[in-house]
């Protein structure tokens, strides 16, 4: 017996040694959904990400550590730049990464790290003073108008060359010093494509759909990469449908230039979400970004293979043009090329500002298989209800307000404002929940906001119901009269997992909450009503417990949250 109690030590011992050295990656789960790995178990990024210069110096980032914490983030996004990671070429200073990962260690946080290489926002502000001063070594975009921009072209070799020499070097200082897996993940380069700023921001005449430079004019009269149109082919059944419509219409060509392969770019005159104008232009855009980045993630991840993606800035309502947002960037729609272009990297991700077309975003980056991760959206209410929502209706891996450090001169977090405190703080409470159910047909989302006052899902042999909670309805139910006062009603978000047949997990709140169960429309049953109704709370110490509730408390649905707050339930029902 000793002898098997020893080697049962040894054997949890090397096993333990090589859980603890076992990278953060992606795997399929058996819902056939993809799961971010770390420490060996499915992890939901409840994330916040920091202002583009607050890792700008070891100095501001003193004490910003524990304040992350403290917001009860379990993962904050940060940058590093080329320009101060490597000031003078081949000379490389690691001194804010060093400080980045120790800090966040300290304080028991994940880093998921952003490369500010030779794209941020479209343009190349946080390329090196090196770069940025030798255009005919680091070739630059020109407008249509034949003018150079601030922007690095993708067709530049010494670019690439020094950008993934750069980032690989990064990578490396990772593996040296963060044994314990401090980061997750990396975002390469960020929101890619041409961008004409003047004309997003004050309007006028687009002069940015792509790159008019040399190198680029003679690539777009050339050949589409067979590897484009192998990849075309092979998931012709799976393609989005504007790229498989452009495709179809041209014969479905193997070979040919852009125009002959893709047909010619021109506006679409349709209008709307679903129009793609300029199409062939923002394809052939696409396949150079994605091609650079894919070589760039390559050498990185020769150094260490951590989970990487690309971001995207969403086009808008009244923006569809390419070039009012950053033309080639990892949109929906153009998915296909940047995966036909760059099998290195794992996932794309939107940042999701534009509320009125959240759903729309979702839906479109949760296609064909690929995960939904949210590395920027509002700080508002707003932001912070949805959390509940993309993490229950779509499963979001990650969703990180941007700001969320405060102080910053736009979409900045009031250092006063603790909503999405309260959110994280409840659904980490959950989190076995959501790990084991995440994705999976088992969890539900839920989300109110302006005239939309009632959301119901079907679940199991139950109904579902979220509802607006007002305690004037205590006067047709009791005869008292009440005088609520007059509020502007705050965005409300809502999560529910069915944990059995008879039983829920519900999360929720921001604005004000009712959430009811009732007999569904596939139910045998006569009548259903509340076996159980637990609080799940947090004591001072940390410690996680529940608290029955009846009466009053249930009234008005199994889960009822007052305005400005969050909660989380337990609720078992029973037939009768």
């Amino acid at each position: 017996m000793k002898n098997f109690l020893l080697t049962m030590i040894f054997v949890m011992g090397c096993a333990m040694g090589v859980y603890a050295q076992e990278l953060p990656h992606m795997q399929q789960s058996k819902a056939g959904k993809t799961q971010l790995i770390v420490d060996g178990k499915p992890f939901i990024a409840l994330a916040g990400e920091l202002h583009n210069s607050t890792t700008g110096s070891v100095e501001n980032m003193r004490g910003l550590w524990k304040r992350m914490a403290d917001k009860n983030l379990n993962t904050v996004v940060a940058p590093i730049s080329w320009e101060l990671l490597e000031p003078e070429e081949g000379k490389f200073d690691y001194t804010l990464l060093d400080a980045m990962i120790t800090g966040a260690r300290e304080q028991n946080l994940k880093l998921v790290v952003l490369w500010f290489g030779s794209w941020k926002n479209g343009t190349s502000t946080y390329a090196p003073l090196w770069v940025k001063t030798n255009p005919k070594r680091f070739p630059l975009v020109k407008n249509a108008k034949g003018d150079d921009t601030n922007t690095l072209s993708t067709l530049g070799a010494e670019t690439l060359k020094g950008d993934a020499n750069a980032f690989a070097h990064m990578m490396k200082r990772i593996k040296e010093v963060d044994k314990d897996h401090t980061v997750i993940m990396i975002q390469v380069e960020n929101e890619i494509g041409t961008l004409d700023m003047a004309a997003s921001y004050m309007g006028g005449a687009n002069t940015m759909r792509r790159d008019y430079n040399q190198l680029a004019e003679k690539a777009y009269k050339g050949q589409v990469p067979e590897t484009l149109t192998a990849y075309l082919k092979q998931h012709q059944k799976e393609l989005h449908p504007a790229i498989l419509n452009a495709w179809n219409a041209n014969g479905n060509k193997m070979k040919g230039t852009w125009e002959e392969v893709f047909g010619k770019s021109q506006e679409d005159k349709n209008g709307g979400m679903e129009s793609y104008s300029y199409l062939t232009e923002e394809i052939f855009m696409a396949w150079n970004y994605a091609s650079f980045v894919g070589q760039v993630a390559s050498a990185g991840k020769s150094e260490l293979a951590l989970p990487m993606y690309v971001n995207a800035w969403m086009k808008q309502p009244k923006q569809t043009e390419p070039g009012f947002y950053p033309s080639g960037g990892p949109l929906a729609h153009l998915i296909d090329i940047w995966r036909a272009g760059v099998p290195s990297i794992d996932f794309i991700a939107p940042d999701i500002y534009a509320t009125e077309i959240f759903d729309w975003i979702c839906e479109g980056y949760t296609r064909s298989g690929n995960p939904l991760f949210i590395p920027e959206t509002r700080v508002d209410a707003g932001g912070a209800a949805r959390t509940f929502y993309a993490i229950g209706k779509y499963g979001a891996l990650c969703y990180s307000p941007f700001g969320i450090d405060g102080g910053g001169l736009t979409l900045s977090a009031d250092p006063n404002e603790k909503l999405i405190d309260q959110v994280y703080g409840t659904l980490d409470m959950l989190m076995p929940y959501l790990q084991e159910h995440i994705g999976t047909d088992k969890m539900a989302g839920f989300f109110l906001e302006g005239d939309k006052k009632t959301d119901t899902v079907e679940m199991g042999a139950y109904k579902v119901s979220l509802g607006k909670f007002n305690t004037s309805a205590s006067m047709a139910m009791f005869g008292v009269a009440t005088d609520d006062a007059a509020v502007t009603e705050l965005p409300t978000g809502a999560l529910v997992i069915q944990t059995a047949s008879d039983e829920f997990i519900v999360a929720g709140g921001i604005g004000s909450m009712s959430l009811s169960i009732s007999k569904g429309d596939g139910s045998k049953a006569k009548h259903v009503a509340y076996a159980q109704v637990d609080e799940i709370r947090r004591d001072a110490d940390g410690k996680i417990y529940t608290h029955r509730l009846n009466g009053d408390e249930t009234a008005f649905g199994g889960a009822t949250v007052q305005q400005g707050q969050c909660k989380a339930f337990r609720i078992k029902m029973y037939e009768y």
